[in-house]
């Protein structure tokens, strides 16, 4: 299994509008290498869901319900789809993330505009364990 983290601009489409809809199209990703990480999430693989804009925080974890396919509104991209696993018990914060050394080499530190970023195994546990703590 491989651990993922996606990034959503939550006025756009948030946690809980996943929530709500049971399951959606993780579609519109524009960048190489964004698009290059959503063709290697495998069926089963867990991914944060991390919002954007004033929250800057992983809120939640969805699993892959369906591996990549050309994006419905252009062929020439990647989609996944994408149902919620679990609401965090708190969320992680990005300068919780950028103040734990466990974590100064993880994408959300180093590669911060990428969209789609791969989570190492113990980065995983790292996120998990800091969202189950005060």
């Amino acid at each position: 299994m491989n651990y993922w983290l996606v990034k959503t601009e939550p006025e756009t489409f948030s946690w809980d509008d996943l929530v709500r809809d049971k399951k959606t199209t993780w579609d519109g990703v524009r960048n190489f290498r964004a698009r290059s990480n959503l063709k290697k999430m495998a069926k089963g693989d867990l991914v944060f869901i991390y919002h954007t804009g004033d929250e800057k925080a992983i809120i939640g974890l969805a699993k892959v319900t369906r591996e990549a396919f050309p994006d419905p509104n252009d062929g020439n991209w990647a989609a996944v789809e994408l149902a919620p696993q679990k609401k965090l018990k708190r969320p992680v914060t990005l300068t919780e993330v950028k103040s734990n050394k466990r974590l100064s080499t993880m994408a959300l530190v180093r590669i911060a505009r990428l969209s789609v970023q791969p989570v190492s195994t113990d980065e995983f546990d790292e996120l998990l364990k800091m969202s189950e703590t005060k």
